[in-house]
């Protein structure tokens, strides 16, 4: 009633009690008061027209639907029948390599970096929600696809495509990767050959070689809005740890949900301090028995054989995010479990 009263003053600065609605044929003001219906005038409405048959008889076949819902084709399988050709919801391969059982954690991981980061990373520069370029190689996987640039469509939309978000990966135009600085967008450098190329091109190439990859970043790393994509596209690179000065709470976590090690450099040191550039071959030792906030000791060995050893803390802060990490994430953790 006071909604249609305000909708009939065209108004919702007045005082209902003293001002008028409007006037009538006669040219009397009308108020609410007068058009307010007496409780008696409710309550023989409400006993005339509502019942409980009317309740069950609408929720007695609120499943059915109307007849272009029951004529809706029904996939008999007991799981989901992905459609191949679909450019928006594919089949993720987060359980391709799955094993019924845990294997032993690596007490080395030997790796590349893949990129170079400064402060203040957020989680739009990892995984960006907007525009796709056509020159980028999520927008040159969808031309590919038989997708037009009109189509293409943002990375949000196409979030249930592996395809398309792994490609978006530090896809954002304006991230910063000092590997191939002034340049700004999806770019790095692909060692030993020094060779300029994609952020996901490399990374493929690294891991035909079957060479993991490290990220350096600095304070501040992963912080912005908790989006999922930026942890899942960084394990699908082929990410096994990250190395920065801070993180962001959620971002870390996420990290380690998908099995991806969030390493912490020590107070005060940072890889501009430590005289890294990016293009050293990296050890990170000690992981078989990890326990959280472990010290984590790295080699850096650059191209000369000079080495840098710094420590390194594991940002595992709770046994059971330990536990996470050593099944490869949450997912294979929670699958492991409903298959005891």
């Amino acid at each position: 009633m006071l909604v249609v009263a305000f909708a009939l003053c065209g108004r919702i600065d007045m005082d209902l009690e003293s001002e008028p609605l409007g006037q009538d044929a006669d040219g009397e003001s009308v108020f609410l008061r007068d058009i307010w219906p007496e409780e008696t005038t409710i309550e023989a409405l409400i006993n005339r027209h509502v019942s409980d048959e009317l309740f069950q008889r609408n929720y007695s076949t609120i499943f059915d639907g109307d007849s272009r819902w029951q004529e809706m084709p029904v996939a008999k399988e007991t799981t989901f029948p992905w459609d191949a050709d679909s450019n928006y919801i594919k089949n993720p391969p987060y359980f391709e390599e799955f094993q019924a059982e845990i294997t032993s954690g690596e007490e080395t991981i030997k790796a590349r970096v893949l990129l170079l980061l400064g402060n203040s990373v957020t989680t739009d520069h990892i995984s960006p929600a907007g525009a796709i370029p056509e020159a980028y190689p999520a927008g040159q996987y969808l031309m590919e696809q038989g997708v037009s640039v009109e189509n293409f469509n943002s990375y949000g939309s196409r979030r249930g495509n592996h395809e398309v978000m792994i490609r978006g990966t530090f896809g954002n135009i304006r991230i910063k990767n000092q590997l191939v600085a002034p340049k700004e967008g999806s770019f790095t450098r692909k060692f030993p050959e020094n060779e300029e190329m994609f952020v996901y091109e490399a990374a493929m190439q690294y891991q035909q070689e079957g060479t993991p990859l490290v990220v350096l970043a600095g304070k501040e790393y992963g912080t912005g809005s908790s989006r999922d994509w930026a942890a899942k596209g960084t394990q699908l690179l082929g990410v096994k740890a990250v190395i920065a000065e801070s993180y962001e709470r959620i971002h870390r976590s996420n990290l380690v949900g998908m099995g991806v090690l969030p390493l912490q450099f020590s107070e005060g040191e940072s890889w501009q301090g430590l005289g890294l550039d990016g293009s050293e071959f990296f050890v990170l030792s000690g992981l078989s028995d990890l326990t959280p906030g472990k010290a984590i000791p790295v080699q850096a060995e650059k191209a000369d054989g000079r080495i840098i050893e710094f420590t390194t803390i594991a940002k595992l802060n709770t046994d059971i995010e330990v536990t996470y990490y050593q099944h490869g994430g949450i997912l294979p953790y929670v699958l492991r479990r409903l298959m005891r």
